[in-house]
């Protein structure tokens, strides 16, 4: 183990006006705060889902994947250094039956750049997203193992999901809305999981879990969680729960892994 080595993480990223809140913004502002200072950062998105694995460019626009917000949320830039050689990196470790696409024009998404913007405010370290190819819990788990390599090179690995994510079901559309009962059960089901290791309860959640199916009506807020546990150096040991607690109703709470 080299001494950069970095942790890996699974965040909620909330919607735009996650930016204008001081409570959770700050959270993940004092988490980066925390962490030691990544070489680049990999991410994967609950909002870029494609098969093959397909990696962003660099140099162009955000993806403004929402609708209905302030206008000042579309006219946000956020431009970090090229990650040409993550991208390289990235690609020679998948393998030859799993070939990685270059997508030419694909920038972040919000589920990439809403929070690192308030993680890595200066935009001063290199950002590579990487597309959602499947939810299949297993197969996330073995993309996520591939990846782990990287995190010796320095390489923040990050899952962004919502651990709850319900929207068809809320009736609040405020920040400090209550969270409805099925969010509440499925997070301290989640909690409960992951602080003791249990991937394959995590893994089976559409059987297991509380709250189902009004928590993940679709499930790719949920399967980055799968990466990042993929790409800890046992996906069984607990990790360290760093986020709690809800946003309009939605379980925030967010993991990092050794």
């Amino acid at each position: 183990m080299t001494t950069n080595r970095m942790p890996a993480l699974y965040i909620g990223h909330g919607a735009p006006p996650l930016l204008d809140d001081p409570i959770w913004s700050g959270q993940l502002a004092a988490w980066a705060q925390d962490l030691p200072r990544p070489t680049a950062i990999l991410i994967v998105s609950a909002h870029w889902e494609s098969a093959p694995v397909s990696l962003s460019a660099d140099g162009v626009d955000l993806v403004y994947d929402f609708g209905g917000f302030d206008a000042k949320y579309y006219a946000m830039t956020y431009r970090t250094p090229p990650a040409t050689a993550l991208a390289q990196r990235v690609a020679a470790m998948m393998p030859a039956t799993e070939p990685v696409h270059q997508h030419a024009s694909r920038g972040l998404d919000h589920g990439a750049w809403v929070p690192l913007k308030i993680m890595y405010p200066h935009g001063d370290v290199p950002v590579l997203q990487m597309s959602l190819p499947t939810h299949d819990p297993q197969r996330l788990l073995a993309l996520g193992e591939r990846l782990r390599p990287l995190r010796d090179e320095g390489v923040l690995i990050i899952g962004s999901g919502f651990l709850t994510h319900g929207l068809p079901f809320l009736t609040e559309f405020r920040i400090e809305a209550e969270a409805p009962g099925w969010s509440r059960d499925f997070d301290a089901w989640a909690g409960e999981a992951l602080a003791r290791g249990d991937v394959d309860a995590l893994a089976d959640f559409q059987h297991q879990a509380p709250g189902m199916p009004y928590a993940h009506p679709t499930v790719e807020h949920y399967s980055p969680l799968f990466v990042t546990l993929g790409a800890a150096t046992d996906p069984a040991e607990p990790g360290l729960q760093v986020v709690d607690g809800f946003w309009m109703g939605l379980s925030k709470r967010s993991l990092q892994v050794a």
